[in-house]
């Protein structure tokens, strides 16, 4: 279809030609209840323009107008799946929620006496051309074509009769043209406040911090699981023996288990929003880490001093999840290696260490991609602490010292 013949099999077009036209309602009661304003003067239809402003600026002050007039706006000036204006931008969307303040009212009132005398207007010019539309099809007919008033020359009736598709054509662009400006200023006046638009981009910042928040968790817990289990599995085949191979089973069997019940606990997560977090393991639980890894046949070593006991919920949660990134690594790269940990709490602070010896072919530092020993810096940061990852001497330290005042 030629691209000056699309307004033509819009929908969007006749939706907002309709919004348009209901929008000129309130005028024509005010003339149906003051006669005199229906007289065919300038007066008159100055009066039915004006009259009905005080009204609307007073109805849009009220704050659940302009959620009516936003889910008007957005069935019938924007039709579609979505109800979205031009663009894909949550910022460009049509508001739904009352006003928040005067500054709002201020443009739903704008908004409503933008739309009265639009809508007005091409109610009437709509009227006049299809009072023109009828003439002319009359005079198709065999009327007299001197008689017509609306016709600005005479005619014959053949000319008359080609004459009416183009006479509702034109009528259709116009509608089209009022529409799409009807649609340009419903963005400006019933888009978004500033306030609003903060409150979405905080909203939207919330949820890519828990999506990135169940990632790590995700990585942490299921991939320890899978790193232990393979470490496991390795070994009973290496080992050759009958009780090693039983007894490596039943610790990939304990640690399967304990990834699912991990799994689950995320999934809960993301379909509840309102899980609460308490229910994450911390610290305190961290023998299911140490003996997950001595099954595996690392010999660790740990040393604990200080209440740990009093470090608080958050601190230790994010800390229960460093110890596990740090064993993972150790377990994934440097294989059944000795690990010695340390957990500190004094002076306000809660030191966590991992070390372990460097293989003679690794001596560079651990491989992978590293974005387990990042998201062990993005938890310690996130909580004021800090992190330092990386070969020390013949040793691989992941060192986190976190606040728990």
């Amino acid at each position: 279809m030629p691209r000056f013949l699309r307004p033509l099999a819009r929908a969007v077009t006749y939706t907002r030609w309709l919004h348009l036209l209901c929008s000129s309602v309130l005028a024509f009661v005010f003339a149906m209840v003051y006669p005199g304003l229906s007289a065919p003067s300038l007066g008159a239809w100055v009066l039915i323009y004006v009259i009905p402003v005080p009204l609307l600026l007073v109805l849009g002050t009220i704050p659940v107008l302009r959620r009516s007039e936003g889910l008007q706006a957005r069935m019938m000036l924007f039709p579609g799946k979505h109800a979205r204006v031009a663009g894909t931008g949550a910022e460009r969307e049509i508001s739904v929620v009352p006003s928040a303040s005067w500054q709002d009212r201020g443009r739903t009132s704008a908004w409503l006496v933008f739309r009265l005398f639009l809508g007005l207007s091409v109610a009437l010019f709509s009227g006049q051309i299809g009072a023109l539309a009828m003439e002319l099809t009359g005079a198709a007919m065999g009327e007299r074509v001197d008689e017509l008033s609306a016709l600005p020359v005479p005619g014959t009736a053949w000319s008359c009769a080609v004459a009416i598709p183009f006479v509702l054509i034109f009528l259709v662009y116009v509608a089209a043209g009022a529409g799409w400006l009807t649609a340009r200023t419903a963005q400006v006046l019933l888009g978004p406040s500033g306030a609003e638009r903060l409150a979405a981009l905080e909203e939207r910042t919330e949820q890519l911090l828990e999506r990135n928040r169940i990632a790590r968790e995700l990585h942490d817990s299921i991939g320890h699981a899978l790193t232990v289990a393979v470490v496991q599995a390795g070994a009973a085949r290496a080992a050759g023996d009958p009780m090693f191979t039983d007894r490596a089973l039943g610790a990939i069997e304990e640690t399967g288990r304990a990834a699912l019940e991990e799994l689950e606990r995320v999934l809960l997560v993301l379909r509840e929003a309102e899980q609460p977090v308490g229910s994450r393991p911390t610290l305190q639980e961290a023998d299911r880490l140490l003996d997950s890894a001595r099954a595996s046949g690392a010999k660790v070593e740990v040393t604990v001093s200080g209440p740990l006991e009093t470090v608080p919920g958050p601190v230790s949660r994010e800390g229960y999840r460093i110890l596990q990134e740090a064993l993972t690594n150790v377990l994934r790269h440097c294989g059944t290696v000795p690990v010695t940990v340390t957990l500190h709490v004094a002076d306000k602070h809660l030191v966590l260490e991992v070390r372990n010896p460097l293989p003679p072919e690794r001596g560079s530092g651990h491989g992978g991609t590293g974005s387990g020993l990042r998201g062990v810096r993005e938890r310690a940061a996130l909580l004021g602490g800090h992190a330092r990852t990386g070969p020390l001497q013949d040793e691989w330290q992941v060192h986190v010292e976190l606040p728990v005042a």
